[in-house]
């Protein structure tokens, strides 16, 4: 499988996906080789090389329709990287963590802030019993 954060570490790769998560919102039938190669002002072989990285990653997913193909974000990947930096965030802000807006598909009323709490009580909790299971040496 491959690393995440080898994955996530190239510029490029990270602008495809600034991208992508932009113009999810917009629309949810993908973004085409075309439209990632005009904003990004780079070459069709070298997206489509980055694109097949993040692809085997599962980054992204593919939807082909005849001779064009059209990408979108799949967050699920990310979350290896979430679990890794939120104790460091934690241990940094502790309680006084800034509030991160994430652009991401509106909740109902009430719902992003039940999500926010409730993630960031497992965060905290997961670091928690990490720190106390260190200690104790096990």
């Amino acid at each position: 499988m491959t690393d995440i954060f080898d994955v996530i570490a190239d510029g490029t790769r990270r602008d495809i996906l600034q991208l992508l998560l932009n113009r999810s919102t917009q629309s949810d039938a993908g973004t085409s080789v075309t439209e990632i190669v005009a904003e990004l002002g780079i070459s069709q072989p070298t997206v489509s090389k980055h694109l097949k990285v993040l692809r085997d990653a599962e980054l992204v997913t593919v939807r082909e329709d005849g001779q064009r193909r059209y990408y979108s974000l799949s967050v699920a990947p990310l979350e290896a990287v979430d679990d890794w930096l939120v104790p460091f965030l934690m241990d940094a802000y502790g309680d006084d963590a800034p509030d991160i807006d994430y652009p991401a598909v509106p909740l109902p009323d009430g719902a992003a802030h039940a999500a926010e709490v409730v993630g960031r009580a497992a965060a905290s909790a997961k670091h928690v019993v990490t720190t106390a299971l260190k200690r104790l040496g096990t």
